[in-house]
């Protein structure tokens, strides 16, 4: 089965205030960094399969590359997310999935 568009963004929504990149003590939430959708995008699939582990998390955060500086580097996502964000989206998405699959 795939996901609906609404089904994407409802996720989308979920990741876009509660997580954050930080850089030098800056936060940037993904919903400001258009990141929550291609986020969503990629997790869906992994709760609709109940395969969502911590190795496929890092993964997902580790294939998405973030350019900095204008486009002059890309970092991948998992290197801009503290430990406690990566936790905390971990979290976000267990209850997504009990509560909406």
């Amino acid at each position: 089965m795939t996901a609906s568009t609404r089904e994407i963004e409802k996720l989308a929504a979920e990741i876009a205030d509660k997580i954050y990149l930080d850089v030098a003590k800056w936060h940037l939430y993904l919903g400001d960094a258009h990141l929550h959708i291609p986020l969503a995008e990629r997790f869906y699939p992994l709760l609709e399969a109940d395969s969502l582990t911590e190795a496929a998390l890092e993964s997902v955060l580790q294939e998405i590359s973030v350019p900095v500086g204008g486009g002059r580097r890309e970092l991948p996502l998992r290197d801009l997310l503290p430990r406690a964000g990566q936790q905390d989206l971990m979290e976000l998405l267990e209850i997504y999935q009990k509560d909406n699959l």
